[in-house]
């Protein structure tokens, strides 16, 4: 793995010491996260909703280019979910605005910092204007081989799941597909993740420890890191802190740790 560590940052900061304490062979395949503090950001500071939202997407441009520079895989944004359409309607339309807004002032970035763009969830309720959007940025980054984007919108893990459960039962019911068949490989190829791993690293900003109904089934393993900063101040400093976090710890995915093969744990108990 080659890291732009100058790209990243300039030597003799603090981002550069976090930088050169990661360790190339341990960076995270995945990273998923949860993007919260937009709004209490913006109520501190005695400005709208909407200008924390646009300081919001500041994070992302920032975000974006830092984790193509460290060369990581796959990273995905939980950017609105089927709950969010409970927010206020003018807020709701300054979300798409903003969308809009990003993908026209960071489609070159996007080429040139070779990422890929995709998205996860139901666009089907999104407007037609919103789609279009979209559709453009898939098309002008698909020859881009470098960290591949999704933006989660309009998705919710529990609607996921459900759908591919409805697609296994009408296959099922029309002979081209068998109980046995249904297994965590065919769930994978159907999810809306198909063909990415599953993430790594779940971060979540602004001090709520929960996963939102994001990428339930995807994130069974994935490690958890909750941070107090809100969205709009979370930059390279804080990316690097989550990973050095991850690679802190010790992943064994059910089995034991490499320097404890004697079948015993540590602390006298089980560990998953």
């Amino acid at each position: 793995m080659m890291i732009d560590r100058d790209g990243i940052a300039l030597p003799g900061t603090p981002e550069r010491q976090l930088l050169d304490e990661l360790r190339p062979d341990r960076m995270p395949r995945h990273v998923a996260i949860i993007m919260d503090g937009n709004g209490r950001w913006a109520k501190a500071r005695n400005l709208s909703r909407i200008q924390g939202h646009r300081a919001g997407a500041q994070a992302v441009r920032t975000t974006l280019e830092t984790v193509s520079r460290l060369d990581i895989e796959a990273i995905t944004l939980y950017a609105f979910s089927t709950e969010n359409w409970k927010r206020p309607k003018l807020e709701i339309r300054a979300l798409w605005g903003l969308l809009k807004e990003f993908i026209d002032s960071q489609l070159d970035t996007f080429k040139k910092n070779n990422l890929r763009f995709g998205t996860i969830g139901d666009l089907e309720r999104l407007d037609p204007s919103v789609r279009k959007y979209l559709d453009r940025a898939r098309q002008a980054t698909r020859d881009c081989t470098g960290t591949l984007v999704k933006i989660a919108l309009n998705y919710s893990g529990r609607h996921e799941l459900s759908r591919v459960l409805r697609e296994a039962v009408a296959n099922a019911g029309q002979g081209r597909l068998k109980p046995d068949e249904i297994d965590e490989d065919w769930i994978n190829r159907h999810l809306d993740t198909a063909g990415t791993p599953d993430p790594d690293l779940l971060i979540r900003t602004s001090g709520e420890q929960r996963v939102s109904n994001f990428l339930l089934w995807q994130i069974a393993y994935s490690e958890i890191y909750f941070t107090e900063v809100l969205w709009p101040d979370f930059g390279v400093t804080e990316l690097l802190e989550a990973i050095q976090s991850y690679q802190q710890r010790n992943r064994r995915f059910g089995g034991l740790d490499p320097e404890n093969l004697t079948g015993t744990e540590p602390h006298g108990g089980t560990s998953v």
